[in-house]
Protein backbone atom coordinates (compact mmCIF):
# COMPACT_ATOMS: atom_id res chain seq x y z
CA UNK A 1 0.00 0.00 0.00
CA UNK A 2 1.13 3.41 0.02
CA UNK A 3 3.16 4.92 2.01
CA UNK A 4 0.97 7.67 2.91
CA UNK A 5 -1.41 5.14 4.46
CA UNK A 6 -0.62 4.50 7.83
CA UNK A 7 -1.65 0.41 8.38
CA UNK A 8 -1.51 -1.14 11.84
CA UNK A 9 -1.73 -4.75 12.40
CA UNK A 10 -4.52 -5.35 15.70
CA UNK A 11 -3.90 -9.28 15.43
CA UNK A 12 -2.00 -11.37 13.22
CA UNK A 13 -4.28 -11.40 10.11
CA UNK A 14 -6.73 -7.83 10.77
CA UNK A 15 -5.40 -4.40 10.46
CA UNK A 16 -6.72 -1.30 11.24
CA UNK A 17 -6.03 2.17 8.73
CA UNK A 18 -7.32 5.70 8.85
CA UNK A 19 -10.24 6.72 6.02
CA UNK A 20 -9.18 5.05 2.75
CA UNK A 21 -10.34 6.08 -0.94
CA UNK A 22 -11.83 3.90 -3.31
CA UNK A 23 -8.31 4.27 -5.26
CA UNK A 24 -6.81 2.35 -2.07
CA UNK A 25 -8.34 -0.69 -2.64
CA UNK A 26 -6.70 -1.49 -5.88
CA UNK A 27 -3.58 -1.04 -3.17
CA UNK A 28 -5.06 -3.57 -0.49
CA UNK A 29 -5.74 -5.96 -2.37
CA UNK A 30 -2.04 -6.04 -3.98
CA UNK A 31 -0.96 -5.93 -0.21
CA UNK A 32 -2.87 -9.54 0.00
CA UNK A 33 -5.99 -7.97 1.55
CA UNK A 34 -9.04 -10.42 1.01
CA UNK A 35 -11.58 -8.02 2.94
CA UNK A 36 -12.03 -4.74 3.70
CA UNK A 37 -14.63 -3.64 6.63
CA UNK A 38 -15.42 0.09 6.43
CA UNK A 39 -16.75 1.14 10.05
CA UNK A 40 -16.92 5.08 9.01
CA UNK A 41 -20.63 6.55 9.14
CA UNK A 42 -21.11 8.25 5.61
CA UNK A 43 -20.67 11.75 5.48
CA UNK A 44 -19.27 12.04 8.63
CA UNK A 45 -16.62 14.11 7.34
CA UNK A 46 -18.58 15.86 5.11
CA UNK A 47 -19.08 15.82 1.36
CA UNK A 48 -15.46 15.07 0.72
CA UNK A 49 -15.51 11.57 2.63
CA UNK A 50 -16.03 8.79 0.08
CA UNK A 51 -19.10 6.97 0.23
CA UNK A 52 -19.20 3.42 1.50
CA UNK A 53 -20.96 2.44 -2.02
CA UNK A 54 -17.50 4.14 -4.14
CA UNK A 55 -15.36 2.40 -1.78
CA UNK A 56 -17.38 -0.86 -1.87
CA UNK A 57 -17.54 -0.74 -5.59
CA UNK A 58 -14.01 -0.45 -5.96
CA UNK A 59 -13.14 -3.11 -3.55
CA UNK A 60 -15.19 -5.75 -5.26
CA UNK A 61 -13.75 -4.15 -8.34
CA UNK A 62 -10.23 -4.90 -7.00
CA UNK A 63 -11.82 -9.13 -5.59
CA UNK A 64 -12.13 -7.78 -2.10
CA UNK A 65 -14.91 -8.47 -0.22
CA UNK A 66 -16.18 -5.72 1.21
CA UNK A 67 -18.47 -5.07 4.32
CA UNK A 68 -19.75 -1.69 5.95
CA UNK A 69 -20.77 -1.38 9.41
CA UNK A 70 -20.54 2.43 10.60
CA UNK A 71 -20.18 3.05 14.09
CA UNK A 72 -19.67 6.31 15.91
CA UNK A 73 -16.66 7.11 17.20
CA UNK A 74 -17.49 7.81 20.93
CA UNK A 75 -19.72 4.72 21.45
CA UNK A 76 -20.54 1.67 19.76
CA UNK A 77 -23.70 -0.16 20.64
CA UNK A 78 -23.81 -4.26 21.46
CA UNK A 79 -25.68 -4.92 18.54
CA UNK A 80 -22.53 -3.00 17.06
CA UNK A 81 -20.19 -5.14 18.75
CA UNK A 82 -21.83 -8.30 17.95
CA UNK A 83 -22.27 -7.45 14.11
CA UNK A 84 -18.51 -6.94 14.42
CA UNK A 85 -17.65 -9.80 15.83
CA UNK A 86 -19.86 -12.04 13.32
CA UNK A 87 -18.26 -10.29 10.20
CA UNK A 88 -15.07 -11.19 11.85
CA UNK A 89 -15.94 -14.98 11.57
CA UNK A 90 -16.87 -14.38 8.10
CA UNK A 91 -14.81 -12.40 6.56
CA UNK A 92 -11.63 -13.67 4.75
CA UNK A 93 -8.39 -12.90 6.02
CA UNK A 94 -6.31 -10.78 6.26
CA UNK A 95 -8.65 -8.35 6.92
CA UNK A 96 -8.37 -4.00 6.32
CA UNK A 97 -10.74 -2.36 9.24
CA UNK A 98 -10.55 1.50 8.52
CA UNK A 99 -12.41 4.48 10.42
CA UNK A 100 -11.90 8.19 9.96
CA UNK A 101 -8.08 7.67 12.34
CA UNK A 102 -8.40 3.89 13.03
CA UNK A 103 -8.99 3.88 16.72
CA UNK A 104 -12.39 3.45 16.65
CA UNK A 105 -11.88 0.32 13.91
CA UNK A 106 -9.20 -0.77 17.01
CA UNK A 107 -11.75 -0.48 20.10
CA UNK A 108 -14.30 -2.37 17.77
CA UNK A 109 -12.64 -5.04 16.91
CA UNK A 110 -11.42 -5.24 20.97
CA UNK A 111 -15.02 -5.02 21.94
CA UNK A 112 -16.05 -8.09 19.88
CA UNK A 113 -13.17 -10.40 20.59
CA UNK A 114 -13.76 -9.62 24.37
CA UNK A 115 -17.34 -11.55 23.25
CA UNK A 116 -15.37 -14.48 23.09
CA UNK A 117 -16.50 -15.79 20.00
CA UNK A 118 -14.69 -13.58 17.60
CA UNK A 119 -11.01 -14.08 16.36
Amino acid sequence: MSQSVQIQAIAEDVYVAPQLTPEAMAAAAEAGFKAVLNNRPDMEGGPDQPTSAAVEAAAKAAGLQYAHLPVQGGFQSPEEVARCAELLQTLPRPLLMFCRSGARSTNLYRQAIALGDAD
